[in-house]
């Protein structure tokens, strides 16, 4: 009982003197505001370790909602989906099973115009959280049906797009429609500036990216942006009105007249 006692006495006076860190206490997050008015939060893998997971709701939900509701360290809005019957464009996997399928919503695949293109659409960009047999975490970001690394297998994964850097993939996503070297369509105003949200991973860390209304922003200059803050790889989420964002310091929202604009996916860092 005294050694109990003793070891006590020293672990207060480790932590009083600065001598001992306690590790469940470290933020394992940053946020910093870029110069150029967005703001981007470095997600620290070491510390998030497996806690970075999708979420996704029945219905639909807003940011603040989720983050209310989980009790997450922070919230970001992720995938596309379709607001008439609030269904998915975006695969979603958690734990290793397709969870959200968009080859399942009757919207898109039903669409004649966008029949020639849907794998363009089925492939568009995903962020992996992998995992090897020893339990070690990895993140990537690559073509939905692009090959898993050997050794790994996806725990968890979640679709948006395009592919921002190093190659930013407006036309092979399905983004931008060119023809005859004119642009026929764009979705999600690839070409226009509006409030972004994006993710990008160096060094096995994660770097969520948020445009503001403040200073709206094509494709291609978040893009540049991911470049600048030295990303190996980046893809953009859903944008413009469902670009939000919630921790403990910070609440961001971009629908018009600050309302928050429900959606189908997320990703949360528990």
């Amino acid at each position: 009982m005294k050694k109990f006692f003793y070891f006590i006495l020293i672990f207060i006076f480790l932590i009083i003197t600065g001598k001992a860190e306690a590790k469940i206490g470290l933020c394992p997050y940053r946020i910093v505001h870029d110069p150029q008015g967005v703001y981007v939060i470095e997600i620290i893998s070491s510390r998030a370790k497996d806690r970075i997971i999708p979420y996704f709701s029945e219905s639909l939900e807003t940011n603040r909602q989720v983050f209310d509701k989980t009790k997450a360290r922070l919230v970001v809005n992720a995938g596309f989906f379709d607001p008439k019957n609030q269904k998915t464009i975006s695969y979603i996997v958690i734990d290793g099973k397709t969870v959200l399928d968009p080859s399942l919503n009757e919207n898109l695949t039903g669409n004649k115009a966008l029949k020639p293109y849907l794998d363009k659409i089925f492939n568009r960009s995903e962020f992996r959280i992998l995992q090897d047999i020893k339990g070690k975490i990895k993140y990537d970001i690559t073509a939905h049906n692009a090959p898993v690394e050997e050794g790994f297998k996806i725990k968890h994964s979640i679709q948006a797009g395009p592919m921002l850097f190093p190659d930013l993939r407006l036309e092979e996503e399905f983004f931008v429609l060119m023809r005859d070297g004119k642009i026929i369509s764009e979705s999600a105003s690839a070409l226009h500036k509006y409030a972004r949200t994006a993710i990008g991973i160096r060094e096995n860390n994660v770097y969520l990216f948020i445009v503001t209304n403040d200073n709206p922003m094509t494709l291609e200059e978040l893009s540049d942006l991911t470049r600048k803050w030295g990303m190996e790889k980046s893809m953009a989420f859903d944008g413009g009105g469902s670009t939000s964002f919630d921790s403990q310091e910070l609440h961001i929202i971009s629908e018009k007249d600050n309302q928050a604009r429900k959606l189908k996916s997320f990703l949360i860092l528990k």
